[in-house]
């Protein structure tokens, strides 16, 4: 078994850095064509992909429609997968943040793997959610998947993964729109057995 993740297309949200978080942005015309673009690509370059699960927003629902259909596979909502709320700091760009939300701001600056923003999750908590449907699918699954899903959820697994510190999570592992991410499926499952125990 190889499991990829892959990041939703572009949104409107992105070019403008918005954040984004749970709210429930679509994709632009020029996501749609990366997700076209990045369906020919895997095809092209021999990757066997047996299934597609997805988050059940629509950026990256869409995604996975369009490369499923490429593939002649139907997608698998799966919760779980869906990007970190960032409560009230959605839709601002992280400038405006920092000026509105100043001290919240550097408090979850400090310690963002268990800080909340306002109304938000951590990225502690988005792990404790990650994980299980992550389980769930590598239980389920033989072959080859491809989950379709968001920046920070990739972020967050690698950083747990590779034991760096969250607060270096987007200078070591922050992934374009319709970027693919090989995860080392053993070491991912070794990892969830110690998220279990503990």
């Amino acid at each position: 078994m190889r499991l990829y993740l892959v990041r939703h297309g572009e949104t409107d949200w992105n070019i403008a850095s918005r954040i984004q978080g749970q709210t429930d942005i679509a994709l632009n015309e020029k996501g749609r064509q990366q997700a076209e673009e990045f369906a020919a690509a895997i095809s092209e370059q021999g990757y066997q992909i047996d299934c597609i699960y997805t988050s059940f927003k629509q950026r990256a629902h869409e995604t996975a429609e369009i490369i499923g259909e490429a593939l002649g596979i139907k997608p698998k909502v799966q919760p779980g997968l869906e990007e970190i709320c960032l409560g009230k700091w959605e839709g601002y760009t992280w400038k405006q943040v920092r000026e509105l939300f100043g001290e919240e701001y550097q408090m979850w600056r400090d310690n963002r793997r268990y800080q909340q923003p306002p109304s938000g999750e951590s990225y502690q908590q988005l792990l404790n959610r990650l994980l299980p449907a992550l389980g769930d699918m590598i239980g389920k699954e033989e072959g080859n998947v491809l989950v379709v899903t968001h920046s920070a959820v990739i972020m967050t697994l690698l950083s747990y993964l590779y034991d760096t510190p969250f607060e270096d999570m987007a200078k070591k592992y922050k992934t374009g729109n319709a970027q693919i991410v090989e995860v080392d499926v053993q070491l991912l499952q070794k990892m969830i057995k110690e998220w279990t125990k503990a």
